[in-house]
């Protein structure tokens, strides 16, 4: 997929975290640098503790922290871990290299 198919698309991203623990402190940088490099001005990011706000991790039916949901565009995604490997997330946010 080019530049100009994604060019136009808001991604809607929710991170499920569990609590401020260094893991998920990690995840949400991680995610914030990735989107502030590669989606800047066109992604809302949602970070969600999963102790916090037990049943939105019941309805995306989470079962691990974190994770990154892609709601849009789609197709919807789930990404686990602490979003470390930037090629991982790209793929997984269909901005593959």
């Amino acid at each position: 997929m080019d530049e100009s198919q994604t060019g136009l698309d808001r991604y809607v991203l929710r991170l499920f975290v569990s609590g401020m623990t260094p893991r998920s402190t990690r995840a949400v940088q991680n995610v914030r640098a990735i989107c502030e490099t590669h989606l800047q001005g066109r992604y809302d990011l949602e970070v969600i503790d999963i102790y916090q706000q037990p049943t939105l991790a019941r309805g995306e039916q989470i079962i691990a922290a974190p994770t990154l949901v892609k709601k849009s565009p789609a197709p919807l995604r789930y990404i686990i871990g602490d979003l470390s490997s930037t090629e991982r997330v790209l793929r997984g946010l269909d901005l593959g290299l």
